[in-house]
């Protein structure tokens, strides 16, 4: 049974034969985990057969990581994918340095709402992956992007929130008002209180609607213990004026369809990387995109029995998908032609 906490900690001064050393050492790991339970039947541990033939199989797996590697388009989640805190996953510099070598369109995608693109940005360089801002995309835009096609004249929001989505919505033409507020936005913070969650009960109930950048209910602090996250202050708020929110987070096709624009790429020619189940997968099989799960993060093998979907391939890693093949490679004329079909789409 593949785990999550298998030695995968990179740190930002790691040299590239270091990550490379570390990369091996994971798949490794993961290879001595596989045939230790080689001649297990799968379903002894509630593993599915077919689950597995999805992370081992050397035809089915094989052939789905190539047609992976053929999309023109990545859309990536960031924590437990690329980084886990301020280590990088093995491979994941490699995995980027793949896409653009090849010319490949590629977004990360978060549902923290609190950083803005640049931080995000300056995140990663501290790690050691250089690439520009617009390559970022967080619930708090995917927020104001909904609230813009609602109110393309702007309007005014009561946030609990931190700068990246407050940022997001100014820059969307909306402003911040406690008193009489079109809408009352919730997302990612350390500010939550009851002072605050009162105020947004009591606006909710004078007419403001309830929007939720995502509906995570838990995260993870930094040592590793839960804490609760957007979704439960939401859930309260919920509960107590008798409505329901309007999220634009993961698991939400509406995210993913704004992440395809942003790309310029159809879903055929799209494909989502993510680690968990419940928010990157079902995401991907909800918009159509191929969901690629990487066991790197919070999902292991056995928690898939949970769940009544498959994703498209299951992967130790994004260092499965790195190779020097130059069919990978997508020409100029390509993603203008692949551009052009995705715009009638």
């Amino acid at each position: 049974m593949a785990s999550s906490n298998t030695n995968t900690p990179q740190t930002e001064f790691a040299t590239v034969e270091e990550t490379r050393d570390l990369a091996a050492s994971f798949a490794a790991s993961l290879q001595q985990q596989q045939n230790h339970g080689s001649n297990a039947n799968p379903n002894e541990d509630g593993i599915s057969a077919r689950d597995w033939a999805l992370f081992r199989d050397p035809v089915l797996h094989n052939e789905r990581l190539e047609a992976i590697r053929q999309k023109k388009g990545y859309i990536i989640d960031m924590d437990g994918v690329i980084y886990h805190g301020s280590n990088l996953l093995p491979g994941a510099k490699e995995f980027v340095e793949f896409l653009e070598k090849n010319n490949k369109k590629f977004l990360f995608l978060t549902n923290n709402s609190a950083p803005t693109p640049r931080e995000l940005k300056q995140k990663l360089e501290r790690l050691g992956i250089d690439v520009t801002e617009d390559h970022f995309f967080t619930s708090g835009q995917a927020t104001a992007y909904f609230l813009a096609s609602q109110m393309p004249e702007g309007g005014t929001v009561y946030v609990i929130g931190e700068p990246g989505l407050s940022w997001a919505l100014y820059d969307k033409g909306f402003f911040m008002n406690d008193h009489n507020p079109d809408y009352v936005v919730l997302g990612e913070s350390s500010a939550y209180n009851f002072e605050k969650l009162t105020k947004a009960v009591q606006l909710v109930q004078n007419g403001a609607k309830l929007i939720s950048t995502n509906l995570d209910v838990e995260t993870l602090d930094s040592q590793g213990r839960k804490i609760p996250a957007t979704g439960a202050f939401t859930a309260c708020v919920e509960l107590v004026t008798k409505t329901k929110a309007f999220y634009c987070g993961k698991p939400s096709a509406l995210i993913m369809r704004y992440a395809q624009r942003v790309l310029g790429l159809s879903r055929l020619e799209t494909c989502i990387i993510g680690d968990r189940m419940d928010t990157d997968i079902v995401a991907g099989i909800s918009s159509e995109i191929d969901p690629v799960l990487v066991l790197s993060g919070v999902t292991e093998m056995s928690d898939l029995n949970l769940f009544a979907y498959h994703p498209y391939v299951i992967l130790g890693g994004v260092y499965e998908i790195p190779n020097d093949d130059d069919k990978n490679k997508v020409s100029d004329s390509d993603l203008e032609e692949a551009s052009r079909r995705a715009s009638y789409l």
